[in-house]
């Protein structure tokens, strides 16, 4: 992968892959190595509905995380 996708969903799903594969240790190093700001991914999150669990390194639903 050369670089992350712009639809809402494959993003969510390549970032998930990516972090599940230990292919990235943290959002911050995979926004870093496809030269991303790691705030501006994380806005594009969370205006889809996603939002980041660090604890977890995974992308969940907004509404399925503040159910914690």
């Amino acid at each position: 992968m050369d670089r992350l996708p712009k639809d809402p969903m494959m993003l969510v799903s390549s970032i998930n892959m990516l972090l599940r594969d230990d292919e990235f240790d943290s959002l911050e190093d995979l926004c870093a190595y496809f030269e991303r700001d790691l705030e501006e991914v994380k806005e594009e999150l969370l205006e889809c509905g996603f939002v980041y669990d660090e604890e977890q390194k995974q992308i969940k639903s907004a509404a399925c995380a503040a159910l914690k």
